[in-house]
C-alpha cells in the first residue's frame, strides 16, 4: 500500500506547486485548512505524513499538528513554512512533536528526502506496533490460558473485567484500547498467590481477618511484579498495581509524574473489579452500581457513568472442576451427587459458602463424583443499571 502524504495550506498556489512537483513521486492529497485536513484524516485514511503551514485563518499548523498527535499518533508530521523564527520552531516541535521543521521556499531537493524519510518512519512506527501487538497478544493468551487452569475463578472474572473496562475505555475515547484489555485479562494474576479460602470468603461478601484482608490489599502488587519483567507492558504493570488505590487517593504529583492513561486505566480497574465482586456477592447491576456511589470518593465519577451506561447481559462459563477448584457464586450445571450415589446438590443451584463448606466436609467423608460440572453465570439481566440515578 502506497503511504500518502497530505499537504495542508491556505494558498492554493502553493499546493498546486507541490503537486506539480511530486505527484510522480508520492501517493497526495491536499487541504486548505486545518479543518479540512482533519475530515479528509477521517474519511480517506490512514495517511503516512502530514505537511502543513503554520499560518492559516483559524486553526494555524502548530494546533492542526498538535490535533494530529492526539488523534492518529502514527502518522508522521511535518511543518512547513515561511515564518521561520524560533519561537514558532519550538511551538511546533514541544506541541506537535514534528518529524522535521523545513522553511519556505523549499527546494524539491531538500523536500523529496525529508518525504521519503517521512513515509520510511511511518512504515517503522506502524511495524513495530504491529509486531508489538501481536507478540503481546500471544504472550497474554498463554498467561490467561496458565490462569484457567490454576484458578477458574479468576479467570472468569478477568473476562467479564475485560468486557466491563473496554465499553468504558471506548466511551471516554482512550486511545491504545489494547492495554486496557491487556490490564483487564491480567488484573487477577496475582490472586494465583493467595489461598482459595480468601478468595471465595471475598466473593461470599464475608469478612475477612486482618491477616487475610492484608494478603487480599497486596495482590495487585505481586500481579504487577510478576509481569514487570515483560518488556513494553510498563504502563498495563502500573494500571495492575494502582487498581485497588482509591480514586481520592490520587494526587497532582501522580498526575505530572504519569501518563494520565495510566492513572485512567487504573481507575477503570478500581471500578470494574469492584463491580464484578459486588455481583458475586448477589447484587444485581442495579444494585451494584448504587453501592459504589455510595463510596463516590473511592472511583472516578466519569468512569462510573461510563460504566453506567454499560447494557449488562447475563455472562456464562461452563467449567468441570474439581472440590477443592469451585468457588463461591458459580452454579450447578448437573446434580452433584457423593459416590455412594446420593444427591448432595440439584442442579441450578448457587454454591454458597455454607454450601460449599458443606461440599469440602461430605467429599472429605464420603467423597464426591468428579468432576463437577458448573457455571459462572452471574444474576445481572439485560437492564440499565440504575442510569436515572447518575
Amino acid at each position: 500500500m502506497t503511504e500518502k502524504i497530505l499537504f495542508v495550506d491556505d494558498e492554493e498556489n502553493v499546493l498546486q506547486s507541490m503537486k506539480r512537483q511530486l505527484r510522480k513521486r508520492f501517493s497526495m492529497q491536499t487541504a486548505m485548512s486545518g479543518d479540512e485536513a482533519l475530515k479528509i484524516l477521517k474519511e480517506e485514511g490512514p495517511f503516512a505524513v502530514i505537511v502543513s503551514d503554520m499560518r492559516m485563518p483559524g486553526m494555524n499548523g502548530v494546533e492542526l499538528l498538535s490535533r494530529v498527535k492526539e488523534l492518529y499518533p502514527e502518522i508522521v508530521r511535518i511543518m512547513l513554512t515561511g515564518n521561520a523564527d524560533q519561537e514558532t520552531a519550538m511551538e511546533a516541535v514541544n506541541a506537535g512533536q514534528i518529524f522535521r521543521f523545513l522553511t519556505k521556499p523549499c527546494s524539491t531537493a531538500i523536500l523529496v528526502p525529508s518525504l521519503a524519510l517521512a513515509q520510511r518512519q511511518y512504515k517503522l512506527i506502524t511495524a513495530e506496533k504491529e509486531l508489538l501487538q501481536k507478540t503481546l497478544r500471544g504472550s497474554v493468551t498463554v498467561l490467561s490460558e496458565l490462569l484457567s487452569q490454576a484458578n477458574p475463578t479468576v479467570f472468569s472474572a478477568g473476562l467479564r473485567i475485560k468486557e466491563y473496562a473496554c465499553d468504558v475505555a471506548r466511551q471516554l475515547e482512550l486511545t491504545d484500547l489494547w492495554k486496557i484489555e491487556v490490564a483487564s485479562l491480567l488484573s487477577q494474576i496475582g490472586c494465583t498467590s493467595l489461598p482459595t479460602d480468601i478468595i471465595n470468603k471475598k466473593y461470599a461478601g464475608i469478612a475477612l481477618d486482618d491477616t487475610e484482608q492484608e494478603m487480599w490489599e497486596k495482590y495487585p502488587e505481586i500481579g504487577a511484579r510478576l509481569l514487570e519483567q515483560i518488556p513494553r507492558l510498563e504502563s498495563v504493570t502500573k494500571m495492575i498495581r494502582w487498581q485497588q488505590k482509591k480514586y481520592s487517593h490520587f494526587t497532582e504529583e501522580d498526575t505530572i509524574a504519569e501518563f494520565e492513561e495510566v492513572l485512567t486505566g487504573a481507575q477503570i480497574l478500581k471500578a470494574v473489579i469492584d463491580f464484578d465482586i459486588l455481583q458475586h456477592q448477589g447484587m444485581d447491576s442495579s444494585q451494584a452500581m448504587k453501592q459504589l456511589r455510595r463510596k463516590g470518593d473511592d472511583y472516578n465519577p466519569d468512569i462510573i457513568k461510563a460504566l453506567a451506561n454499560f447494557r449488562f447481559q447475563k455472562h456464562v462459563c461452563t467449567l468441570s472442576l474439581t472440590v477443592g477448584e469451585i468457588t463461591v457464586g458459580m452454579i450447578a450445571e448437573e446434580d452433584i451427587v457423593a459416590k455412594n450415589g446420593a444427591m448432595i446438590l440439584p442442579a441450578g443451584q448457587e454454591i454458597s459458602w455454607s454450601v460449599l463448606q458443606a461440599l469440602h466436609n461430605f467429599n472429605n467423608q464420603v467423597g464426591i463424583v468428579e468432576p463437577i460440572t458448573v457455571h459462572t453465570g452471574l444474576n445481572n439481566e439485560e437492564q440499565d443499571s440504575g442510569k436515572d440515578e447518575t
